[in-house]
């Protein structure tokens, strides 16, 4: 029993989690920032040149500021940060880089796990476990997980919420 069970209630408290995300995260998350950097000073440019738009300089110098420490700074920050972990009480997990936001939830509370990968994670063989709780704070997303480590995730998951008393709500 950990120091956050209590030995009479065996209640589970909000603490950091073990597993990081894939590393290769990384590099998607490094190509989802220049993907968007690209689109944003593409923007300005047609407005520097096509409209015309005297303020269009300001918001590439910014842009040529901004972009570059954006996508070197932000996939490792969000790496070190990214953390998730599934007991057989609980799923905790830790996201974000600039807002990071901690969320818990014992198993009894879970009602639907799913695994979803968009054309960019199959790239990079990633995948994102969406799991649905009776929560009003909405479901537990956890990005960025190898393909392989998701699926046995998902198993795991559900052999232990059919195993745990309660209905979710």
């Amino acid at each position: 029993m950990s120091s956050l069970e209590t030995p009479e209630r065996g209640t589970v408290r909000l603490r950091p989690p073990k597993n990081r995300v894939s590393r290769k995260a990384i590099a998607y998350w490094t190509l989802g920032a220049l993907m968007g950097w690209v689109v944003i000073a593409g923007l300005q440019f047609v407005l520097l040149f096509a409209a015309d738009v005297q303020w269009a300089h300001a918001t590439l110098i910014v842009t040529a500021v901004l972009g570059p420490l954006h996508i070197l700074v932000m996939p490792s920050w969000r790496f070190r940060v990214h953390r998730w972990e599934a007991t057989d009480k609980a799923v905790f997990t830790q996201a974000g880089w600039i807002k990071q936001q901690w969320r818990i939830a014992p198993i009894s509370r879970l009602q639907t796990i799913d695994v979803a990968r968009g054309p960019v994670e199959q790239l990079f063989g990633l995948a994102k476990v969406t799991i649905t709780t009776a929560s009003a704070g909405g479901p537990i997303h956890i990005h960025a997980l190898d393909h392989a480590v998701a699926l046995k995730l998902v198993d795991e998951l559900t052999t232990t919420t059919q195993a745990t008393h309660g209905d979710g709500t």
